[in-house]
């Protein structure tokens, strides 16, 4: 029996594998530099952490600021649930990140910093998935996730700026500019509110 960190529960499992070369062995202990296999049934997300009790936290996989964002939508109705999985867990890889509004959660935007991420997400969707998109174009190139220690401030940012605030996946607020001087426009005239070119910064401090 394991603790599962990010689930905050005992996980247990039968029949953990390690792999080497072509070898595979049913293990009953593992060491640093182990590769080992377990099965899973959609309990894990990429980055988490399993112990023998200890509650063990390291520092998040950083996204970074995208500068390429499209709304991505389902090009066969017929396939809404292979979309979604699809999408899903192949953000959860990092093949590109997904974004919602804060009030239109069916809206999603995905983030990605080249061309060809765009071109790989198609891809494995049709391939992997049997499921097809739609992109479309908006006019933002650049944008910062926002944080404050000052609730009320950051509630009147989110507010004020409504049609340029996205969610990321953690439900951690992004706003989107059009070019790096309106970003840094907002950074002086917002003080109180923080603006970071990764989630990583985000999720480390307690906003």
């Amino acid at each position: 029996q394991y603790w599962h960190v990010r689930g905050g529960k005992p996980f247990r499992t039968a029949n953990p594998t390690a792999f080497l070369a072509q070898n595979r062995d049913i293990i009953d202990e593992a060491w640093p530099g182990d590769i080992v296999g377990i099965h899973d049934t959609g309990t894990f997300k990429i980055g988490d952490t399993l112990t023998e009790g200890e509650d063990l936290h390291f520092q998040g996989i950083p996204s970074f600021a995208p500068q390429i964002f499209r709304t991505i939508s389902n090009a066969d109705p017929m396939k809404a649930k292979q979309f979604h999985k699809g999408l899903d867990q192949l953000a959860e890889e990092g093949v590109v990140q997904v974004f919602t509004k804060p009030y239109h959660q069916n809206v999603r935007v995905i983030g990605v910093v080249g061309q060809l991420q765009l071109e790989v997400l198609q891809y494995r969707l049709e391939h992997e998935y049997g499921a097809s998109c739609r992109y479309e174009a908006i006019e933002y190139t650049l944008c910062n996730w926002v944080a404050s220690e000052d609730k009320k401030a950051l509630q009147a940012f989110l507010d004020r700026y409504s049609h340029k605030i996205l969610v990321d996946v953690r439900n951690n607020p992004i706003f989107l500019a059009e070019n790096p001087w309106l970003l840094n426009r907002m950074k002086t005239d917002n003080p109180a509110v923080r603006f970071y070119p990764t989630s990583e910064l985000v999720d480390s401090r307690a906003v």
